[in-house]
């Protein structure tokens, strides 16, 4: 998203540095930058549409998702992944035919699969009928199935933490959603809120779903990193989830937690390592497109529970041992008196 102004300490870490060279510079820096991303989506566009894609079938029929039919879907989506793998293969894709191979082993849940494009994943990690815990993972830019092997990594090790920190008798699931086309970091797309934007009704519908096959009863909390927090941000408003958690934000699109209509307890968190803190916190209007985020999520401004991240990068909130992914899981547990704040 590139560079970012330069920033001398101040008081606290929320909300607390100073601009070197004034406002009104700053102002303008940040301005240009974002005018020159737009810009290059003239361009972008344009290039991407005369790139092959690697053929892959239309995804799987599948049954109304209820508690009795989620062995059907995933064998069902087991055997779409199947077909694309042999697909990409016959296409001479390696590297695509490897990871829709590896996705119709037996040990995947596919909630739902598309391999064409840059692919549609939704993975269950666990016994999603019987949790009383689900969180669902929301990714950022550069998420698709080329990359899909660190997104599910990611989820992986979430369920392994919320397996090691439940109350006896607690189950827990985790459903890693790439379900939108996510935008290249390098992109004009990334700045603005039009990916998320498609991206709000196909995670409505998949909290919908969750809800008929798991019951009104379970907790569910969204995790949202990157551009994922802008995701959830336009998807927030009477979403029937307990928590939404944005680690590693460059905002919602909200000036505040209150504006994301959500009776969800809002969490934000950014760890020490994070380049994300230099990215200009401001939403402009430029050439009819709105650019920028807004609010930072972890300014009191924002009004989010900041919870501790250590010295996380922007890569690495899900890292095992980490203190992100700890606080994480106890988000997703309930057990929200421990979490720690900085």
């Amino acid at each position: 998203m590139g560079s970012a102004p330069k920033y001398r300490r101040g008081g606290g870490r929320a909300g607390g540095r100073r601009r070197v060279g004034g406002g009104h510079r700053a102002g303008r820096w940040c301005r240009a930058t974002l005018a020159a991303l737009v810009t290059g989506a003239v361009v972008l566009p344009l290039s991407a549409a005369v790139r092959p894609q690697t053929p892959a079938p239309a995804p799987a029929r599948l049954a109304p998702l209820r508690a009795s039919t989620l062995g059907e879907a995933y064998a069902a989506n087991r055997a779409n992944a199947a077909e694309a793998a042999r697909m990409a293969a016959a296409d001479h894709d390696r590297d695509r035919a490897a990871t829709d191979r590896h996705l119709a082993s037996p040990e995947y849940h596919l909630l739902h699969f598309d391999g064409r494009g840059s692919g549609r994943v939704t993975e269950v990690l666990g016994d999603l009928a019987r949790a009383d815990r689900i969180a669902v993972l929301v990714p950022g830019s550069d998420t698709s199935l080329d990359t899909y092997g660190r997104f599910h990594a990611a989820a992986a090790a979430l369920h392994r933490q919320l397996a090691r920190q439940a109350p006896a008798g607690t189950h827990t699931a985790v459903v890693a959603w790439l379900g939108y086309e996510t935008p290249g970091t390098v992109s004009a797309t990334v700045t603005t809120t039009g990916r998320a934007e498609q991206a709000a009704p196909r995670l409505r519908a998949l909290v919908a779903d969750l809800r008929t096959v798991a019951g009104p009863g379970p907790r569910i909390s969204l995790l949202c990193h990157s551009y994922g927090s802008v995701v959830c941000g336009r998807s927030a408003a009477g979403l029937a989830v307990d928590d939404i958690a944005l680690v590693g934000s460059p905002g919602t699109g909200a000036d505040t937690a209150a504006g994301l209509h959500t009776r969800a307890r809002v969490w934000a968190a950014r760890g020490g390592d994070d380049w994300v803190e230099h990215v200009p916190h401001l939403s402009v209007d430029l050439f009819g497109t709105s650019v920028g985020f807004g609010t930072d999520p972890v300014t009191p401004a924002f009004g989010a529970r900041v919870f501790t991240a250590g010295d996380a990068g922007h890569s690495t909130y899900f890292e095992p041992g980490s203190t992100s992914l700890t606080n994480l899981a106890r988000i997703v547990l309930g057990e929200t008196k421990a979490v720690t704040h900085d």
